[in-house]
C-alpha cells in the first residue's frame, strides 16, 4: 500500500482524483513519457501492484522473507523517489 499512497500524491498534487491501482500506474505512465519519470519506477509499481493482486485474490501467495525485505527496501526508493517528483513543480 505504500507504493499506491506513493504514487497517488502525486496525482493528488496534480489535482487528480484515482483510487485504482491500474489507473495510478497508467498516470506514473506519463510522467515516464514526458521525461519526467525513469522506467525502474513505472516497473516496480506495476510488479507490487501485480503482486499485491495475488496476495489479496490468490490463495498461492507466500512470499519468502527474502522477498518481503527486498520488497521494504524497494518500497523506501520508490516513496522517495515519489516524493521528489511531488517537491517538484510541473
Amino acid at each position: 500500500m505504500g507504493y499506491f499512497h506513493a504514487a497517488r500524491a502525486l496525482l493528488y498534487r496534480d489535482g487528480v482524483r484515482e483510487k485504482s491501482h491500474y489507473c495510478i500506474g497508467v498516470y506514473l505512465e506519463s510522467y515516464r513519457e514526458s521525461g519526467l519519470l525513469e522506467d525502474e519506477w513505472v516497473l516496480q509499481f506495476d510488479h507490487m501492484r501485480g503482486l499485491r493482486q495475488n496476495d489479496q485474490y490468490s490463495l498461492d501467495a507466500r512470499p519468502t522473507n527474502t522477498e518481503v525485505r527486498q520488497a521494504l527496501a524497494d518500497a523506501e526508493r520508490f516513496i522517495d523517489r515519489m516524493e521528489q517528483l511531488v517537491r517538484t513543480p510541473r
